[in-house]
């Protein structure tokens, strides 16, 4: 490995992590300032920010990215605007530091509280989705956390223009300097210094495609907190509305299909097949939907690609589709639990029964009746932007807001007890 790249990201890290110190001890109106400033510094120079973003598109069609893939990617005035409203949402949010946890009195006399207190510093690394930057920025600082941000080559330049705005403006309104730290350096051995700076980072949270995560992983010596891939399914009971079901569907699919909270399986009671596949497939098809249907659903509408054992397995970040029929909810419920990645699942049903049992016995992070698994976020959910979303169970799980970074203090008061 180059011993520059070790050097310069470790010393970024050294950096950070001696700020973190100081950022702890901020009041809320101190870190709330920063957070203001920094949604302004966002909006005045907005146009430095679209100028380095149209260079990511143009390497980005260069190098042939899906348009779901450019999507992610591009940033608008609008977009820019949504990442600032966002910072003064957290901004307005409670502050989690010194919230109590728990308090009680032992009969030695001793008196245990257990309050939240930052992570200390928090590395984050993601693919080709700028407003991350934003987002992880203002989490991290508002829940008194350092921070250290490794973007993907494919938005290099917006993300390195971003994060020295809002560095910038942080530092200028109070933040201790060298709290926000980006690492412009796009090899992939900088990844790998990261992994192994338990001295220095206390948490990693990877953000983007299956690989990226599982890397990091399998990789890391820094505890990681998982996030992202998101096979998502919706199951159609044979007791669902077809209309909501059909709407609900086109929602998670076609709308961002590229985020992980899209779905890419839809599951079909047999009882209602014939009837709702013609329609759901004929529906999709105006939105460019490609569907890879199981052999039975090949049956039914012989224009389908038939789904391969891969298909269920995929987390295709595109228009793409693979639909499943099944026999009954428990071959629904296996089928998903078998496949999933614990991240969003729903049951389109008219019966209450069926949906308690589905939430029941699915295991994933947000189990959803009767609407779209686009709504497992971190702003939908009241949390602010979120810093990811957990599809472990431990230390988070689910969309992840300022509570899920930070950790546990015990202070224990006495009057002389000895053991």
């Amino acid at each position: 490995m180059d011993l520059d790249i070790n050097t310069i990201v470790t010393e970024q890290a050294k950096a950070a992590k001696k700020a973190s110190k100081k950022l702890a001890l901020l009041s809320s109106a101190e870190k709330n300032k920063a957070l203001y400033a920094m949604a302004h510094a966002l909006e005045t120079k907005t146009p430095i920010i679209l100028k380095a973003n149209m260079l990511d598109m143009e390497d980005g069609r260069q190098k042939g990215l899906s348009a779901a893939m450019l999507d992610r990617l591009l940033l608008t005035t609008e977009r820019i605007a949504q990442m600032a409203d966002g910072l003064r949402q957290i901004a307005s949010l409670d502050d989690p530091i010194g919230n109590g946890i728990m308090s009680h009195r032992r009969p030695n006399g001793l008196d245990i509280r257990c309050i939240r207190v930052p992570l200390g510093l928090i590395g984050i690394i993601y693919e080709a989705r700028p407003n991350v930057t934003a987002d992880a920025i203002g989490l991290c600082l508002k829940s008194g956390n350092a921070v250290i941000l490794r973007g993907g080559s494919e938005a290099i330049k917006s993300n390195t223009i971003l994060a020295s705005i809002l560095a910038e403006a942080a530092h200028s309104a109070g933040i201790p300097e060298g709290a926000v730290q980006f690492v412009k350096i796009t090899d992939h051995s900088a990844v790998d210094v990261m992994m192994r700076l338990n001295k220095y980072i206390d948490v990693i949270i990877p953000r983007g495609g299956a690989g990226l995560i599982k890397r990091v992983v399998e990789n890391s010596i820094v505890p990681v907190i998982e996030t992202g891939v998101g096979i998502c399914h919706i199951y159609v009971d044979d007791k669902a509305n077809m209309d909501m079901a059909t709407k609900i569907i086109i929602n998670a699919k076609t709308t961002r299909p590229a985020v992980c909270n899209a779905v890419e399986t839809v599951l079909i009671h047999q009882g209602i097949a014939n009837e709702f596949l013609p329609l759901l497939c004929e529906k999709l098809k105006s939105y460019k939907v490609e569907i890879r249907g199981c052999e039975k659903c090949c049956q039914i509408c012989p224009d389908l690609k038939l789904a391969t054992d891969e298909d269920w397995a995929t987390e295709y970040g595109d228009l793409i589709l693979s639909v499943k029929i099944v026999t009954d909810m428990d071959e629904a419920i296996d089928h998903i639990n078998n496949f999933g990645s614990g991240h969003s699942e729903a049951i389109i049903t008219d019966c209450y029964t069926n949906a308690l049992k589905f939430q029941k016995n699915v295991d994933a992070a947000a189990v959803y009746v009767n609407a779209s698994t686009r709504f497992t976020d971190g702003n939908e959910f009241g949390f602010g932007a979120e810093i990811g979303i957990s599809t472990q169970k431990l230390h988070a799980r689910g969309p992840m807001g300022l509570e899920a970074l930070t950790t546990m203090k015990y202070l224990i008061y006495g009057e002389g007890q000895v053991r």
